[in-house]
């Protein structure tokens, strides 16, 4: 994903600002991250340079689960939402220093 394309995104489901911590990351190509709605808390992984913001009911926890322990990020168990209990611990970027 080229990061000049989050100036433009924003939450699917409230249209709220999205955050990003960034885990991998070639010259201006987002490879390996993580979104996350400033207003609803929900997360969207960004997986081979693809930024997975699909409905709920169409993802999958225990096909994103590992990418998430990978990146030292536990899912709370049990619970079927997508959203983050508190503040990812990545590098953190502001969307203005993305180009």
């Amino acid at each position: 994903m080229q990061s000049r394309l989050l100036k433009k995104m924003c939450c699917p489901f409230d249209k709220g600002d999205l955050n990003i911590s960034i885990f991998k990351q070639e010259e201006k190509e987002i490879i390996e991250g993580l979104l996350t709605c400033s207003a609803c808390q929900r997360y969207f992984p960004i997986i081979y340079g693809i930024p997975i913001m699909t409905p709920d009911e169409y993802r999958q926890k225990s096909l994103e689960a590992p990418v998430m322990k990978k990146w030292g990020l536990e899912l709370p168990a049990g619970d079927q939402s997508f959203r983050l209990d508190g503040p990812t611990h990545a590098r953190a970027l502001e969307m203005g220093d993305n180009e």
